[in-house]
Formats: C-alpha cells, sequence, structure tokens
C-alpha cells in the first residue's frame, strides 16, 4: 500500500508541518502522519504567533524558507511590535490570528507542497534494525518504511487532561492520547519524563461588557513577519485588557482542594513563565490583581480566549470566579480551562542536528523535548526537517551557532542544558540579542538557506539587492556633510543642540533624537541619490542603516566576543573521552560532560555545573 519513504514525520502541529514542509521542499518523499486531518498546525492554547523573542524566532524560520511566517501574515487579525520603547534588539513582532484560518492555510501550504503524501493514524512504534530507524508502526498495523522518522508528538504522548477532580486521556480537549510511542521508544533505551502545560477557559464574546475593559488596538501602521509579499493587513480587531481582583481570587481558592495541582494528581513539571490562575495567586499571594488579556479567535467568531487565566480548577468555580471580573458578569463560557501531562524525553540525548544519539536517523522536534510555544516548536521542525533531508543524502548537518540565530540559542540551550521546566525562549537568553535582530533575520539567513536549497533565487536576490542599498546609505551617511543651515531648524525642533559648522550625516544620527528618515528628507540632492527609493524594501533598509550606526559600538563589541568564543567550538573533543580519568576535574564537572557528551570547548563551556577552570583543565589536555 505505501511506497518506502525517504522520510516520516509523526505528527502535524507547529514542528511536524515545519519538518514535513522543509524535508519536501528540499526533495525528500515525505509522508505526514497525523491523528486528526482537520487539525493541522492547530493553535491549541491561544491564537497568537510571536512576541517577546518568539517574533525574531518566527522571522528566523521564515528566512530560512519555512512557512509559519507566511501562514501567520496571511491569517492575521492584528498587528503589534512590543518593545518599541526599548532598544531594536528588544523589538518583538506579535500577532494575533484567527485560529480556523490558520490551521486551513497551514493544509493548505502542505497540500501545495510536491513530495508531501498524508496518512491519517496513529503511530505505536519505531521499526529499527543495525541501530537506524527504518520506519513506522501505526494503530491500524501498518508497516510504512523510510530511511528518516521525526517525532513531532506535541502534549500527545500519553496525555491526561486534568479539570478539577476529573482526569481522562486527551492530548488536546475532545481528542485521543498517542498510546505506545513512549513505552517503544523506552524499550529502545530512551529516558522519559512528565510534563505539564495548561489553556485557560473560551468565553462567548457576547456576555463580555467590553465597555468595563481596557481596549488594545493593533499599531496603526501594523507591519508583517515574511520577508516575502504577503498581503499587508488593512484592518484590524482590537483585544482588551481585564485585572483580577481580591474577590476573584478568594472564588477561586476555594476550588484548590479540588485542584490536581494541590492535591498531587498532577506530577509533571509546569512551566514557569506561564503559571496557572491558581498558581499565580498561590505564588504571588501579596498581589491584589493580575493582568488579563482577552483576544479574539477570529474574524467571524464570537469566542474569546482568556490569556492569563489558565487553570485546572474545577470547571463552575472557573466560571464564578470569572464572573467576578469587571465586565464577566453575565459571561458564559464554551469550554473550560484544562491542564494536561504529557511525556516527554530530555533534550541531552539529541545531537545539534536533532538526530537522537542513541538511534541513528530518528529525530525529536518540538514539545516531545520538553519546549513549550508554538514558534520553539515550528523552529525544531524546521531544523529537523532540514538535517533528516542532509543526513540520507549524505549531506553535512545544518547547525546554527548562538551568535548567528535564536534558533541557534534555542537548539544549544536544549541539546546543552537540558530541562528542568518547559523550555520557552526569552531575549535575554541570546548573549549576543543586538546581533539577532528581528529585522535583519534574512540578512542572516536567507544566503544559508539558499546554500541548502530551501530559498529560491528569487529570495537570495533580494537580500542580496538589501545589502546593497543598506551598504550604499551607510556610505552616503558616512561621506556626505551637512551644513548648519540645512539641519539647524531640525536640530532645534527635536531639542537636540545646533552645529556651528558643516558636519557628516552619520554622526547627527548617533543622537536619540534624530532618526534617519528625518536626515534624508533635509539635502537637496537627495532624490538622485537612491534609485532603489521605489523598491518596496527601502525602508527596511533605511532602519537597517539607521541601527546599524546608533548601536555600531555595541554590534561591533557583540560580534568580536562572538568571534572569540567561537574559537572554543572550533576545538572538538572526542565522543569516547574518559572525563572520569580526568581527576583535575571538579566531580560536578566530571558527572556533567559524562552524562552529556559535549562535542566541543564551547558546548562544554555552557554545560551548567561546568566552571571556567574546568575548561581551563580541558583546554590544557587539548594542548590549548
Amino acid at each position: 500500500m505505501f511506497v518506502k519513504y525517504d522520510v516520516i514525520v509523526v505528527g502535524a502541529g507547529h514542528a511536524g508541518s515545519e519538518a514535513a514542509a522543509a524535508a519536501a521542499n528540499l526533495g525528500s518523499r515525505t509522508l505526514l502522519i497525523t491523528m486528526n486531518m482537520t487539525n493541522i498546525a492547530q493553535m491549541s492554547c491561544n491564537p497568537a504567533m510571536g512576541g517577546i523573542a518568539k517574533g525574531q524566532i518566527l522571522r528566523e524560520i521564515d528566512a530560512l524558507g519555512g512557512y509559519s511566517g507566511i501562514v501567520t501574515d496571511k491569517t492575521m487579525i492584528q498587528f503589534r511590535m512590543l518593545n518599541k520603547s526599548k532598544g531594536p534588539a528588544m523589538w518583538s513582532p506579535r500577532a494575533q490570528n484567527d485560529r480556523m484560518l490558520f490551521s486551513m492555510e497551514w493544509r493548505n501550504k502542505l497540500e501545495s507542497t510536491p513530495n508531501l503524501d498524508f496518512w491519517q493514524d496513529m503511530v505505536t512504534g519505531i521499526m529499527v534494525s543495525d541501530g537506524k530507524a527504518r520506519g513506522v508502526i501505526t494503530a491500524m498495523g501498518q508497516q510504512i518504511y523510510s530511511q528518516a522518522v521525526i517525532l513531532t508528538n506535541g502534549t500527545f504522548l500519553n496525555g491526561v487532561i486534568h479539570i478539577g477532580e476529573k482526569s481522562f486521556g486527551g492530548g488536546r480537549l475532545g481528542e485521543y492520547a498517542s498510546r505506545g510511542l513512549t513505552e517503544n521508544l523506552l524499550k529502545l533505551g530512551f529516558y522519559s519524563n512528565r510534563m505539564k502545560t495548561g489553556t485557560p477557559v473560551r468565553v462567548d464574546g457576547r456576555t463580555i461588557d467590553f465597555a468595563l475593559l481596557e481596549e488594545q488596538p493593533g499599531d496603526q501602521v501594523p507591519g508583517k513577519f515574511s520577508f516575502t509579499d504577503t498581503p499587508p493587513l488593512h484592518k484590524q480587531r482590537s483585544c482588551y485588557l481585564a485585572y483580577t481582583s481580591p474577590e476573584v481570587h478568594n472564588v477561586l481558592s476555594k476550588g484548590f482542594e479540588k485542584s490536581p495541582m494541590y492535591t498531587g494528581r498532577i506530577e509533571g513539571i509546569g512551566p514557569r513563565y506561564c503559571p496557572s490562575i491558581e498558581d499565580k495567586i498561590h505564588r504571588f499571594s501579596e498581589k491584589e490583581r493580575h493582568q488579563l488579556f482577552i483576544e479574539p479567535e477570529g474574524w467571524n467568531t464570537v469566542e474569546y480566549y482568556v490569556n492569563g487565566f489558565s487553570s485546572s480548577l474545577p470547571d463552575y468555580i472557573q466560571l464564578e470566579g470569572l464572573r467576578k471580573i469587571p465586565g464577566f458578569e453575565k459571561a458564559k463560557i464554551f469550554r473550560p480551562g484544562y491542564a494536561i501531562e504529557y511525556d516527554f524525553f530530555p533534550p541531552v540525548q539529541l545531537k545539534y542536528t536533532l538526530e537522537t544519539r542513541l538511534t541513528g536517523n530518528l529525530f525529536f522536534a518540538g514539545q516531545i523535548n520538553g519546549t513549550t510555544g508554538y514558534e520553539e516548536a515550528a523552529a525544531q521542525g524546521l531544523m529537523a526537517g532540514i538535517n533528516a533531508h542532509m543526513l540520507i543524502n549524505h549531506r553535512l548537518g545544518f547547525v546554527l551557532g548562538r551568535s548567528e540565530s535564536y534558533i541557534g540559542v534555542l537548539i544549544d540551550d536544549l541539546i546543552t542544558k537540558g530541562v528542568d521546566e518547559p523550555y520557552r525562549m526569552f531575549t535575554s537568553r541570546a548573549e549576543y540579542r543586538i546581533l539577532l535582530r528581528q529585522n535583519n533575520a534574512d540578512l542572516r539567513l536567507t544566503e544559508k538557506a539558499y546554500d541548502i536549497g530551501l530559498a529560491s533565487y528569487d529570495r537570495y536576490q533580494k537580500v542580496q539587492s538589501k545589502k546593497k542599498t543598506i551598504g550604499s546609505i551607510l556610505d552616503y551617511l558616512r561621506e556626505r556633510s551637512i551644513a548648519p543651515e540645512e539641519v539647524n531648524d531640525l536640530l532645534t525642533q527635536k531639542n537636540t543642540s545646533a552645529i556651528q559648522q558643516k558636519v557628516k550625516m552619520a554622526s547627527l544620527l548617533l543622537r536619540p533624537q534624530i532618526s534617519v528618515g528625518e536626515l534624508l528628507s533635509l539635502p537637496a540632492d537627495i532624490d538622485g541619490c537612491f534609485p532603489e527609493r521605489e523598491k518596496p524594501f527601502f525602508n527596511e533598509c533605511l532602519e537597517e542603516a539607521e541601527i546599524l550606526i546608533k548601536y555600531g559600538g555595541y554590534i561591533e563589541r557583540e560580534q568580536e566576543i562572538a568571534g572569540k568564543l567561537a574559537r572554543l567550538d572550533e576545538l572538538q573533543l572526542s565522543p569516547d573521552f574518559d572525563y572520569a580519568g580526568l581527576k583535575a576535574l571538579s566531580f560536578e564537572a566530571r558527572e556533567k560532560l559524562a552524562r552529556i557528551r559535549p562535542l566541543t570547548l564551547g558546548q562544554a563551556s555552557r554545560i551548567s555545573g561546568v566552571s571556567p577552570a574546568d575548561i581551563s583543565v580541558l583546554a590544557v589536555y587539548l594542548g590549548r
């Protein structure tokens, strides 16, 4: 019934969808297996993409040729650039999406992708011979062969849903859990653990009094995620802010004795950075209120997502507490919030390509690795899909460094440090974040994607054209002198000191009050200087040039530090290195190094518990 595939992808969430698209677009004959074809790339939690650090990841996925940015742009109902009051390293795009359109658009993209087939079934085991994955076994008894397998099972592995004192199996509310695969992997020698996440109540918008809420409109000039020519957003739907109160907290506290979190029925590790409402009330008891984000689920639905009200309390307690919030006095709910426990496999069992160390040609991506978030999952899926294709075609693995991308930071953190709670990306995790801005993702990564065959020639040419335009803007600003009579009116208007003689335009741009657009509106000869001004990406080039001048010192310093540390990653460590025999290492370092088996001295230096003194010992041993 089935041909032998090059790559089989198990699971069609955000990770699986990106993995299948990448492998197929690179030329591998790919099969995507999912338990429910109607829920491809389902937004299981809030109907939003991007946000702090996650927006950077989404732009990187797009720059590499992934689909998430394109689908996000086509299904957006609101766009906001977060952290605009801070420096450009912190700017993070975020979109509200139409949940149903998002899934439909993803399915359209995948169904129009050559080399990609689909099969609806549950995978219960991996076929392995000679230490390599050879295909999968399904619940319907199918044995489907392939050269590589990518597991992206999300929250479905032995998933258990908790609502108050009720517990039942499921990967999402209304969907079956995946059975058998964890047990099969344990027999192969892998080890697993349990994690927990949750989702809030959904409310009927017809029963909300929005006049009592604080409106949050989108940006006046909405941006987008994809560097391709996706359609601009012309109309938007607002989100709203609401707040809990001591009265709300008192009502919810009544249900703590029936909460699975407090009765010990939930054993999985929960997310510290996205706690349930009962956890927030308990941990931050001194706070009188907590902020809630009321988010529409789409263009043509009255369903609203109450972001910040994640809960596993009994459903009637959730509703009673919700109705104590101003504006929600008459609220009706579509479905309660719930917690879900599921199996994950600690990612220190993986290589940097996301291939498992134990079984060749087997890759893990997404929440199976202990991460949380659509963007983190999609990034892993993209990289796993690329590397599965590379492996079976005897090509070098595609690995991104920490100074090259947030995706590189994400995977390095997972492989090197492991996870002791659901991993979520933050800008603070990236030590080179001034280099890894959301606006320059294409300049950093598209050429790499073109080299491996994932980005098109047109995209490559566009990036080369952007680089050339940015260079010409920089040259002009650094070489063009501007006279006092040309610029002093602007300087006075901006409350910054006037100049007494001609100065280079670049030096004026160092002043925080002055923008590049304002400067370039002054010279009389400007019109003939940039023939590219009519190109749609010219404003992006202006923004990049301004950042490179204003933050030039910081950027150069980070590049210098990144270069020095990159040299540590050039010093290879043998996978069979006898750390136990090197007594000059601390006991903790010997234990951690022997367990994680770093491939380079740089990776060893990033392992928690391995000190600079331990790295010096290794460097001496290596003759460095």
